[in-house]
């Protein structure tokens, strides 16, 4: 938040992001680059499930901190928005904050948009305006400030953030005629979210990538990117049933680089940003990125459906996202008009989600060939009951993450307000990769095998990764043993692993967790068939239905096979 309102944050971003790159040479020198790789045109093989785009720009009236984003330059900004995607004929999301709904420039210049091309949302930051409008006495050092606790609506009590609701409603549909379908904010705490839905009937909302700390508040290990329905208790939770959840589906935003954005400043507490943003010069802003992006989302597997949100906010200004947009626009619109994917308002993606998926879908995120420079390659997969990702680098797997996902589980912001400039949403960690590291050593769950009596990373080629109709996804790795392979199907609740092939039966392997020194982890108990855990006061486990589980002197865990068979259950949480 504090990153996306001024070129000060957008420099210290930059400069964040440049550090957690290094290792990869992705600032400075840019050996890191999409340049000789293919273009995407001509015949691009794309996988069958659907690939969505929103174009989602909101709008502030105004910029408190820098004298020279007046208005005038903020409207500006949309009025060039606007321009850009009537060119290429893109439909897209307009969403209001608080105060720009009430100026007439922006009403004026909204009202005259195609209603069958453009949507008007909401926008929920809480300004001045709207806290005094609302009776409120207003907290903040400017009309409009950012800190978690002023500017989210976690910030207020329950009966506070009625009335928040009700006079941001009240004035929206005073002005257009009608109710937004769709409200979004960096985040929105489950109570607001479900009386958003209960009395005004919102179809979908949406909230930011994970972060840790990167605008003065930390979301990490939710249902990485795509869209989930949250727990109505703690709308960064996705629900495991129909009844424990809120029926608003909430869609990730700002389209996350899935390679790097995860390890971008580990060991200090505070990520940059490599995202499709198009401020950025290492990510949205450049046009090997952007065509490297597009191009692994419009070809790699997608199970269900790929959803990437674009667009920018007008706090940055036109002339900081104006190359990144000219960038992206007439390739999604190309994209589009060669039917590789299709572009949406927020609220029609919502209400396809909602006809579509009574419970939240499993989903995955594929990166088949990186940026010229860098070898890896990743999957992440996500379903209501726990996330996945698998990271390929020099011929080895590594599992980076793994968190689970419990409904039960009520946020600390549910019926209280907060009083901290920060705000933090976590889930349940069974591997992080991030936060279990230090910049000497990248924690994961390795795959290893004996040799002449010690342990070695299994290596191998490319993995080969595919969904199924019955919402599995298969991965297949082929090992430099002669001709041997692990693959893995890995379900809603279960990943199962196997070692196939002809050396399977002569080979001893395991999965074997290494984590930094001196990391907090959560860990109670490991026995042969059950890890217990326990994280931020809430215990919960992991199964082995097959393979077992033992303790390795640092504290960490193995898994060993049975059979050559491991079966792990991430919906046993208790």
């Amino acid at each position: 938040m504090n990153r996306r309102t001024n070129q000060l944050g957008l420099l210290l971003g930059v400069l964040i992001g440049c550090v957690g790159l290094i290792s990869l040479s992705a600032c400075g020198n840019q050996k890191l680059t999409a340049a000789s790789q293919k273009p995407i045109k001509g015949e691009v093989k794309t996988s069958e499930t659907p690939k969505i785009v929103n174009i989602i720009n909101f709008i502030r009236l105004l910029e408190p901190r820098d004298p020279k984003i007046t208005e005038d330059v903020l409207f500006q900004t949309v009025v060039k928005q606007v321009e850009l995607m009537n060119k290429y004929d893109l439909p897209g999301t307009f969403m209001l904050q608080y105060d720009a709904l009430l100026d007439s420039r922006y009403q004026n210049l909204l009202k005259a948009l195609p209603r069958d091309r453009f949507e008007i949302g909401g926008w929920l930051e809480v300004p001045q305006p709207l806290a005094e409008n609302a009776g409120l006495k207003w907290r903040g050092s400017y009309p409009w400030d950012s800190r978690a606790d002023v500017d989210f609506t976690t910030g207020y009590s329950p009966e506070e953030r009625r009335k928040l609701v009700d006079v941001y409603m009240k004035d929206f549909k005073k002005i257009f005629g009608y109710y937004p379908k769709t409200v979004g904010c960096w985040y929105i705490d489950a109570y607001t979210l479900n009386y958003l839905y209960t009395k005004y009937g919102i179809i979908a909302s949406c909230n930011c990538k994970d972060q840790i700390g990167t605008d003065g508040y930390t979301l990490w290990g939710g249902y990485w990117n795509q869209a989930y329905y949250p727990s109505l208790h703690n709308a960064y939770m996705p629900a495991q049933t129909q009844k424990g959840q809120i029926p608003v589906p909430v869609f990730r935003m700002l389209g996350s680089d899935p390679i790097r954005q995860y390890d971008i400043g580990i060991g200090t507490g505070r990520q940059g940003v490599v995202t499709l943003e198009p401020v950025y010069p290492f990510g949205g802003g450049d046009a090997n990125w952007v065509n490297w992006y597009f191009r692994e989302f419009v070809q790699g597997e997608a199970l269900n459906y790929g959803y990437v949100q674009a667009g920018q906010e007008n706090s940055f200004t036109w002339d900081a996202m104006s190359k990144g947009l000219e960038l992206q626009f007439p390739l999604i619109a190309q994209l589009r008009d060669q039917k590789k994917l299709q572009i949406e308002t927020l609220a029609a993606s919502g209400a396809w989600f909602k006809k579509k998926y009574p419970l939240t879908p499993a989903t995955s995120v594929t990166v088949n060939e990186d940026l010229q420079g860098s070898d890896k390659k990743t999957v992440w997969f996500n379903s209501r009951f726990y996330r996945l990702n698998l990271l390929w680098e020099k011929g080895t797997l590594r599992i980076r993450d793994i968190h689970l996902f419990d409904e039960s589980v009520a946020s600390p912001y549910w019926d209280k307000k907060s009083t901290a400039e920060q705000c933090v949403l976590l889930t349940l960690p069974f591997v992080d990769g991030h936060y279990w590291s230090s910049a000497m050593k990248h924690a994961g769950l390795v795959f290893n095998i004996e040799r002449d009596g010690q342990l070695i990373a299994m290596e191998g080629g490319a993995p080969v990764i595919k969904s199924t109709i019955d919402n599995q996804l298969r991965v297949t790795w082929p090992l430099n043993t002669g001709g041997d392979s692990i693959k893995m199907t890995i379900d809603e609740k279960k990943t199962f692993i196997t070692l196939t092939g002809p050396g399977a039966s002569n080979l001893k392997w395991s999965l074997d967790l290494g984590t930094a020194a001196g990391v907090k982890l959560p860990f109670l108990k490991i026995s042969a068939q059950r890890i217990d855990c326990s994280f931020e006061s809430t215990n919960y486990a992991v199964t082995a239905l097959q393979g077992q589980f033992s303790e390795l002197n640092d504290g960490n865990y193995r898994i060993s096979p049975k059979d050559n068979k491991i079966l792990l259950d991430f919906s046993r949480k208790k």
